[in-house]
């Protein structure tokens, strides 16, 4: 509990071993995701925009570094999306896997809840509206394919996430994942079935400041293709986000709040336009809202 309250407060990102998740169970995950970017993507990739873009950048000996584009091939699963069909198993797989890290997103919260000082389930009802069921989980399946020159573009650009607890299965073999700390960049180094935790802007606001999203970014490389599963525990986009009220000083109660009471939905209107933005504009702008 402990360890896990330090990873929350002094670094917003921390990893888990011994996840309750088989290791057979992620092994699928590795193999049908892979098969699916090889299969299916690889090729609508390299000839893509963003590869364009380089291209021209790298002709015109301009220098300069795409500052606003991504080096990331990306795909959404939710239950409400069509998932590729193509790659034996992989709707099985990533089924069963999502199925499992939503578990841990709602043991994980339950321990923030306790640590905190927070009612048993606090997190999972604000996320949810109460007793529904409608919070957002969705998986975000990325590959960071060799870039020849990766001094022009970023793998994905620097930024806090919107929502509530993020759990990422990245790659074992390829780094590139690196947390803001203390004005450095640190490397999230690569733990073997390590389930990758952080926490994001909804988080914060709940725990009024004590549970910070951090910035982090994913740098290019030359060698190497890096998977990366990132799945997100967000509050249904009717939920309403504030500090929790045993957060707030007693002599506070009265006053304004630093973090503002908004509708999810409203904060990722303002997100959307603002993501690689400093995320304290986000929380005035939703405050105005």
């Amino acid at each position: 509990m402990a360890r896990i309250a330090n990873g929350c407060e002094e670094w917003g990102f921390f990893q888990l071993v011994n996840h309750g998740i088989s290791v057979e169970l992620l092994e699928r995950v590795k193999k049908v995701c892979s098969e699916c970017y090889k299969l299916e993507r690889e090729e609508g990739f390299k000839n893509s925009t963003m590869v364009k873009l380089l291209n021209d950048s790298v002709e015109k000996k301009s220098g300069n570094k795409l500052e606003n584009v991504d080096w990331e091939d990306v795909f959404l699963l939710s239950d409400d999306n069509e998932w590729p069909s193509k790659i034996l198993g992989f709707k099985e797989t990533m089924a069963e896997y999502r199925a499992e890290l939503k578990k841990l997103a709602e043991k994980v919260m339950e321990v923030m809840d306790e640590n905190l000082g927070l009612p048993n389930g606090y997190i999972k009802k604000a996320f949810n509206c109460g007793e529904r069921d409608n919070a957002f989980f969705g998986t975000k399946v990325s590959h960071y394919p060799p870039c020849p020159h990766p001094e022009m573009v970023n793998g994905l650009r620097a930024h806090t996430d919107a929502g509530g607890v993020i759990l990422l299965f990245q790659d074992d073999e390829v780094k590139g994942l690196q947390i803001l700390k203390n004005g450095e960049w640190i490397d999230v180094q690569p733990v073997p079935n390590a389930i990758v935790i952080n926490t994001g802007d909804q988080i914060e606001v709940l725990s009024n400041g004590r549970y910070k999203s951090v910035w982090h970014r994913v740098l290019a490389f030359p060698d190497g293709n890096r998977r990366s599963i990132a799945s997100f525990y967000n509050p249904s986009f009717e939920a309403t986000i504030a500090p929790a009220s045993e957060l707030i000083e007693e002599v506070n109660k009265e006053v304004d709040q630093t973090y503002p009471e908004f509708m999810f939905g409203d904060y990722m209107s303002v997100y959307a336009e603002q993501k690689f933005l400093p995320k304290e504009p986000r929380f005035q702008a939703v405050r105005a809202m």
